[in-house]
């Protein structure tokens, strides 16, 4: 009998099954949900290696066939038990894949560049270039960092790069302090300065310029990444990381995005809001675009109107725009001069007439100023908070 048999199910077989069942299990298994055949499936793939390898291992499934995986944990050294799913599959089918070997190296970081674009850029499409600064593996010495041989282990941290000291807080009490290794800084390892190369001064990297042609398609967005892959900086033992170029809209004088979207403030006189108009709007691709609005069409202050396929290209479909949104913006006159208004009154629509009650008073109308409305407002604020608020109650005592 078995405490659970999580493991068995994953790999599709019965407690008690032979080896040879195991391993056949885990081949088809293994195959089938490879990263690599299918990239949704990685937690899948990695359930599958660590149940093949907790059953494939006596002592392991003596101890997960008692106590289930609460049991191997604890006893089995907590959550290092496991190792990576990646090189069990290589043990497993001697490092080869689909007739490809694997190398699995560890990763450099990924270094992120902003890169300012116009509207215009991003409408059109452009090519950047972009020069780096970036770390290369020495030529020279081929990454050692210096004579072929001359590379030891340091001795005082044995290859870890991290010493260990103690110290005594009390009686009974120790803390264990990890700090990098003074002697290879953090290397694990050391080279006799006569051996150094010349090159590199042992550093095993040298810089190195680097210019990258960024192609930025039309219809991309503010905040996309274009990923160079593998041309982050070198390092012995890592595979490169990554160099993402995070593209950054810059705003435009005329026009606003919003999403496949164009927007125009576009200004109108009175009369051309009432009689009608024609205008020219410059596009970003440089056409011009005529809207005409006839006489007897009346354009209001805040109205909106959209023209199709005359918006942002969309993004790998280029052949394809957004809209272009007008917004109407109708400039009106501060006065007019009283000798005309009896022919505006003949042209516009009556206006209503009220009738003023008996004892009514008559009031003046004042401009208010904005900027000044604001600073009063500030200013009682500020005098509300150095009297404690508006409703501050005070005790008496007597």
């Amino acid at each position: 009998m078995v405490k659970e048999t999580t493991f068995y199910d994953v790999l599709g077989v019965k407690p008690g099954c032979t080896p040879e069942d195991l391993k056949k299990a885990y081949r088809k298994l293994a195959l089938k949900y490879h990263p690599d055949k299918n990239p949704d499936e990685g937690e899948r793939f990695k359930q599958i290696s660590q149940a093949y390898e907790v059953l494939s291992n006596p002592e392991k499934k003596r101890i997960y066939d008692q106590g289930g995986e609460q049991a191997l944990k604890e006893g089995g050294g907590g959550s290092n038990i496991f190792s990576s799913p990646m090189d069990i599959f290589d043990m497993f089918f001697g490092g080869g894949f689909s007739g490809r070997n694997r190398r699995r190296e560890r990763k450099g970081q990924d270094v992120m560049h902003q890169l300012s674009v116009s509207l215009e850029e991003l409408y059109k499409g452009t090519v950047r270039k972009l020069a780096l600064q970036k770390n290369v593996i020495c030529d020279k010495c081929e990454g050692i960092g210096g004579k072929k041989g001359s590379v030891e282990q340091c001795s005082t941290c044995h290859g870890t790069g991290m010493q260990v000291q103690i110290q005594q807080l009390g009686p009974g009490m120790l803390q264990h302090l990890q700090t990098m290794c003074s002697d290879c800084k953090g290397q694990g390892e050391r080279i006799n300065p006569r051996d150094r190369c010349k090159q590199c001064c042992g550093r095993k990297t040298i810089r190195d310029r680097k210019i990258l042609e960024v192609r930025v398609d039309p219809g991309m967005v503010d905040g996309q990444r274009i990923v160079f892959s593998g041309e982050g900086d070198q390092e012995p033992d890592y595979e490169p990381g990554d160099i993402v170029i995070l593209l950054e809209e810059k705003e435009h004088d005329v026009f606003k995005r919003t999403r496949n979207d164009l927007i125009i403030r576009l200004q109108l006189e009175l009369v051309e809001s009432l009689c009608g108009f024609q205008n020219v709007i410059r596009t970003l691709d440089e056409r011009d675009l005529i809207i005409t609005s006839p006489p007897g069409n009346v354009t209001k202050h805040g109205d909106l109107k959209f023209i199709l396929n005359e918006g942002m290209p969309i993004y790998k479909d280029p052949f394809s725009r957004g809209r272009l949104i007008i917004q109407f913006v109708v400039n009106f006159p501060k006065t007019i001069n009283p000798s005309v208004v009896p022919a505006l009154e003949q042209c516009l629509p009556p206006r209503e007439v009220y009738v003023i009650p008996v004892g009514a008073e008559e009031c003046t109308l004042t401009d208010l100023d904005p900027e000044q409305e604001a600073r009063r407002r500030d200013q009682r604020q500020a005098y509300e908070e150095d009297e404690g608020g508006p409703s501050r109650v005070q005790c008496a005592t007597h």
